[in-house]
């Protein structure tokens, strides 16, 4: 009975209609393990195949660009799902707990890859993996943006949920670090970044599923037809395209400095695993603390003007990595405190940006949107994080650098290592933050959208309610 009550409890409980902090926290359960496993594959994952597994560099990314494509129209169907159905379990709910066993299966076959095997088991087993995490992330993203309604709200919500995703990431990148103090080898490392993943995913899901409630709107309970004029408008919407090509940038600019991180760190600077780890867990905690404050200064000058002065101030940043004196730790820490803070505006900004974007084609178009407009921009993600290692991996072939445990590149190799790692970040990072220059949906006008949209469900009130947590009708 004390659970079903705190199942039933309402989503916005303060007076302010804030979301308090243990709803939060609960809500961002899953950040945990999930922000955990993305700096797995990240940045140990492909390293590990190619060094552990010998598997030819672009073998690895050729079998991830194939599964991208593979898996490019699959966010989208999961979105028109998502936006068109309503269980008695709630519309996210379902989807969030479905996609739990496929994510974990993946990371099994994946992280605890057997000797021998070659692009087709990649494929096969990346697919799986990214199956499950469309359903399971397109369904929180899509579920936030329903719990929360606030411009200024969405900023505070994200800067605090970041945070949970990046103590995920720090525990991973503790793990090395941890493993080489052991005496264990890097690929027992990896492995063990599997098994936190995979031991912590359950649990993350339970405290997601058990303790948020889930609004519906109510248009949501309406059949209607498939409304393709709908479709068509939304996506030649400008401020849409504007959004996909800032997320694909902003995701392909990172993306890229992670794909040849291990090995900038290691043959360029001169540094073990470990302390690489040790130095990308600075980078990290820098965000922790990076996320509250991109937060505080767009509930000032709103999300699009925090997210170009994000980009700019981390491309200044990177510049200067490539002042570090080889092997010298402490000195490569500003570096890596001053991005790390910059950073972690990229991701939450414009996630709350798209749940803005959507309240707007809700209004407009009289339907729920969010869903399918969050599987978009996942879409641009994933090919955005496809291209890295294509390109990247493409650029290291292409100077003659060598990967294997143990090899000795030439001087040549490790510039063209060296340039890469930073001429490929800083001039997509930019595009993302230029990307949004003269976005016209601030404060004053998603207030007005806001003010439309209850107005307009408490016309519809009368229309039977949907409990989302325990399917009863009232």
């Amino acid at each position: 009975m004390v659970l079903l009550t705190r199942l039933r409890a309402p989503a916005n409980p303060s007076p302010e209609g804030r979301l308090t902090l243990p709803a939060i926290l609960a809500f961002s359960a899953t950040g945990l393990p999930l922000g955990g496993i993305v700096i797995g594959f990240a940045i140990f994952l492909q390293p590990y195949l190619a060094s552990h597994l010998q598997i030819p560099l672009m073998v690895i990314a050729g079998a991830w660009f194939t599964v991208r494509m593979l898996d490019f129209g699959i966010d989208v169907v999961l979105g028109l799902l998502m936006d068109r159905f309503v269980t008695r379990w709630g519309r996210y709910r379902l989807w969030f707990v479905a996609g739990l066993p496929l994510l974990m299966l993946g990371i099994y076959k994946l992280f605890m890859a057997p000797p021998g095997i070659g692009g087709g088991y990649l494929v096969t087993w990346l697919f799986v993996y990214y199956l499950g995490n469309s359903m399971v992330t397109l369904a929180h993203l899509a579920w936030s943006a329903t719990l929360i309604t606030q411009y200024h709200e969405r900023s505070r919500v994200f800067g605090l949920m970041t945070p949970i995703s990046i103590l995920g990431s720090l525990m991973v990148l503790a793990i090395p670090t941890i493993s080489e103090r052991l005496g264990q080898s890097n690929a027992q490392a990896v492995q063990m970044i599997g098994w936190f993943a995979i031991l912590a995913l359950p649990v993350a899901v339970a405290i997601v599923v058990f303790f948020t409630p889930e609004p519906i709107a109510p248009e949501i309970r309406r059949k209607q037809a498939v409304p393709w004029a709908d479709y068509w408008s939304l996506v030649k919407n400008p401020s849409f395209l504007r959004l996909l090509i800032g997320e694909a940038a902003l995701v392909l600019g990172p993306g890229w400095m992670s794909a040849l991180y291990v090995f900038f760190f290691t043959h360029a600077l001169g540094f073990s695993v470990g302390q690489g780890s040790l130095l990308l867990g600075v980078y990290v905690i820098s965000g922790a603390l990076g996320a509250p404050a991109a937060a505080a200064l767009a509930m000032r000058i709103s999300k699009h003007r925090t997210l170009f002065l994000a980009a700019m101030a981390y491309s200044v940043g990177l510049c200067t990595v490539l002042m570090v004196p080889n092997g010298k730790f402490l000195l490569a820490m500003p570096t890596m405190v001053w991005c790390g803070f910059m950073a972690a505006a990229f991701t939450m900004m414009t996630r709350a940006m798209t749940a803005d974007f959507g309240d707007e084609i809700r209004l407009e178009q009289g339907r729920e949107r969010i869903t399918l407009i969050y599987a978009f921009t996942s879409l641009m993600a994933k090919l955005a994080s496809a291209m890295a290692g294509v390109i990247t991996y493409s650029v290291l072939a292409a100077v003659g650098f060598n990967p294997a445990e143990g090899a000795i590149n030439t001087p040549e190799a490790i510039r063209g290592l060296e340039l890469a790692f930073t001429i490929g970040p800083i001039f997509f990072v930019m595009i993302g933050g230029a990307s949004f220059l003269g976005w016209k949906l601030d404060s004053e006008r998603h207030a007005g959208i806001r003010a439309d949209l209850e107005a307009r469900d408490a016309r519809n009130a009368e229309a039977p309610v949907i409990e989302s947590l325990t399917g009863d009708h009232t």
